[in-house]
């Protein structure tokens, strides 16, 4: 048999099918779990609210994961959004993919008309040369035929991270940080975000989504820390 160099980004033992970028036994670390289709919490068994939704309800509708934010997953993570390794963005975005399949059978999941990345301010974008989101969001649209809008929704300024924050500093952070203005009218969008975290900023933007008559915001992400 052959061995063409294609390896694991995870363990770099051969891989079977190139494109897949991690190979089998790594996914497999990444166990099923069930978790509420609205915010996110994990459950015992899949279901389309919880408790916590009646707690701290999101501003959004759905939301598709592929894991809880740990080891491998996380690793994956930082490595790609912190460390310059784009080209894990197909790998990533393929069990983004599956995760989303998953979410049509188990979660009766819609799939929306139009797909949008959370945006970084442009000075962000420019340290960074890329938008992690976007690259997902590039990956799933093209694998479902769906149209992908990079211009609807801008950061209009630097924003620091939330998770450090008080309530009162995350809302004065947040504070005029997007604005939406749709190229077309529509009602059923998938915001694409590498983590979700304390839901802070997706929040922020559905809000401006539903201001504009978006009736059902899902939020497609590789996973809820």
């Amino acid at each position: 048999m052959f061995d063409w160099g294609f390896r694991c980004f995870h363990c770099h033992h051969s891989l079977a099918i190139s494109s897949h970028g991690f190979c089998s036994k790594c996914c497999k670390q990444l166990a099923h779990s069930e978790y509420c289709g609205h915010c996110g919490s994990n459950l015992l068994e899949n279901q389309l609210s919880c408790g916590n939704c009646l707690r701290n309800e999101p501003k959004w509708h759905r939301i598709v994961q592929v894991f809880a934010y740990k080891a491998p997953l996380s690793e994956w993570i930082h490595r790609f959004k912190f460390q310059q390794q784009h080209y894990l963005d197909n790998a990533l975005g393929r069990l983004l993919l599956l995760a989303i399949k998953q979410a049509q059978r188990e979660h009766q999941l819609v799939l929306p008309e139009v797909i949008i990345p959370v945006p970084l301010f442009w000075q962000r974008h420019w340290q960074r040369s890329y938008n992690q989101a976007e690259l997902l969001a590039h990956y799933v649209a093209k694998k479902l035929n769906l149209p992908l809008d990079l211009y609807s929704l801008q950061r209009m300024k630097p924003t620091r991270s939330q998770r450090e924050l008080t309530a009162m500093e995350r809302r004065k952070n947040l504070k005029n940080a997007f604005c939406f203005k749709p190229l077309k009218n529509y009602q059923r969008v998938a915001i694409v975000d590498d983590v979700v975290t304390t839901g802070s900023t997706l929040n922020t933007i559905c809000l401006e989504l539903r201001k504009k008559g978006v009736k059902e915001i899902q939020v497609w992400t590789l996973a809820r820390a």
